[in-house]
């Protein structure tokens, strides 16, 4: 089986798919014009979320069996049109877990700590200690929206550090040591509202006005999951107006965001989408990856 690595896949573990006797090839900066040209080619490619397959490749490429999203979500590939076509299409849900359940925590410990602004005012040779009395986060409500693999994940770590968790997950029942709640339920309750589900139709600006009018004042809130599930224009009107204390956004509705005006407000912590960037998570997807598409390859 010929594979084409199309955005950054640890070496040791593309060494392992060639031992196994796959032909890997590794254009992990390649664009997307001269991805239509190379990929029809191969019968299988490696993703990150760097690289969108969307219908109009797919059509190029008839000898495509299979897709490998380095990565929980897919929704930078057209995966159900995908599936159509007679090409496999998988994913490592677990390999990034941890990483992006301890950047979430640290989220909001960043912004009950105005670690941020402190960072910032003794940079600039202020010592300002007044400015910054916090909040610690032990005795304070989180609600989790999406109790997946990474949500599962931050509530461990919450609960550990004597938060309460409350989550809202339309398609969980019941789960151990989490109340489960309506939306509702849980953007009245909630100090911390953290998200965790995936970037779909339904969920798509999700959270918007109406939502934030139902929220405590001053709620903080972390978005780890996808950008476009919070409408961006309301959280800035809810943040401007002290109804949202503080946002840690790590995902964006565009990516590199072309209005940057969110991201400059002062009670907006961000990053270029680095939830799954340690050295950890890299190693874990590497491993998936490869596992996979050997299983793949020796049916």
């Amino acid at each position: 089986m010929k594979v084409l690595i199309c955005d950054k896949t640890e070496n040791e573990y593309i060494e392992q798919m060639r031992a196994a006797g796959l032909t890997v090839d590794v254009q992990d900066t390649i664009t997307p014009e001269d991805l239509f040209k190379v990929l029809p080619d191969y019968d299988g490619m490696v993703v990150r979320s760097r690289t969108k397959v969307r219908k109009d490749l797919i059509d190029v490429c008839p000898n495509l069996k299979v897709i490998l999203r380095g990565g929980a979500g897919l929704d930078t590939i057209d995966h159900e049109y995908a599936k159509t076509k007679g090409i496999a299409v998988m994913n490592t849900p677990l390999a990034n877990s941890a990483s992006v359940a301890e950047l979430t925590i640290g989220y909001m410990l960043m912004m009950a700590r105005s670690l941020y602004q402190a960072t910032a005012s003794i940079k600039a040779e202020k010592w300002d200690k007044k400015s910054f009395n916090g909040d610690e986060i032990g005795g304070k409500t989180l609600g989790l929206i999406g109790v997946g693999n990474i949500g599962k994940e931050v509530a461990k770590r919450a609960d550990v550090m004597g938060m309460t968790v409350i989550a809202y997950d339309p398609y969980v029942k019941e789960i151990a040591g989490i109340q489960l709640v309506t939306l509702d339920e849980l953007l009245a309750q909630a100090d911390y509202i953290s998200l965790h589900l995936p970037k779909t139709k339904e969920t798509s600006n999700m959270i918007s006005t109406e939502q934030f009018n139902k929220m405590k004042n001053g709620v903080r809130i972390v978005n780890c999951a996808r950008g476009g599930i919070i409408d961006d224009n309301a959280l800035y009107e809810a943040l401007v107006s002290g109804k949202v204390a503080g946002a840690a956004l790590d995902v964006f509705a565009e990516e590199p965001p072309t209005d940057w005006k969110l991201v400059k407000l002062e009670n907006v912590i961000a990053a270029p989408h680095i939830g799954a960037s340690t050295k950890e998570a890299q190693a874990r997807v590497g491993a998936e990856v490869a596992d996979k598409l050997i299983a793949f390859a020796q049916k």
